[in-house]
C-alpha cells in the first residue's frame, strides 16, 4: 500500500536545502518519492511517498539529520492514503 505524508520543515532556504531533506529522506527504506514545495520565509512542505506508513519520529529524525527542524503541528495528519 502507497502512503503519502505532508510534513512542514523550518529552516529550509535554496535548493541545497532541498537536496539535503530529499537526500535523508529517499534513505529511509520504505520511501519511494519526496517532494518539497521551498517557502524561503516560512515553512517548507514535504510530501513522503512511501510504500508503508512512517512515523513522525523516523521522518523527524531524517529531517534533523539533514539539519533542519520538523515543525510541531497538532493539525497536521500523520498520513493518508
Amino acid at each position: 500500500m502507497t502512503t503519502m505524508s505532508t510534513y512542514l520543515v523550518e529552516g529550509m532556504t535554496c535548493g541545497h536545502c532541498v537536496a539535503a531533506v530529499t537526500a535523508e529522506l529517499m534513505a529511509l527504506s520504505s520511501v519511494s518519492a519526496v517532494d518539497i514545495v521551498l517557502e524561503p520565509d516560512d515553512a517548507s512542505t514535504v510530501t513522503v511517498v512511501s510504500d508503508a506508513p512512517l512515523t513522525r519520529s523516523a521522518v523527524a529524525a531524517a529531517i534533523d539529520e539533514a539539519g533542519y527542524v520538523l515543525r510541531e503541528n497538532p493539525d497536521e495528519p500523520e498520513s493518508s492514503a
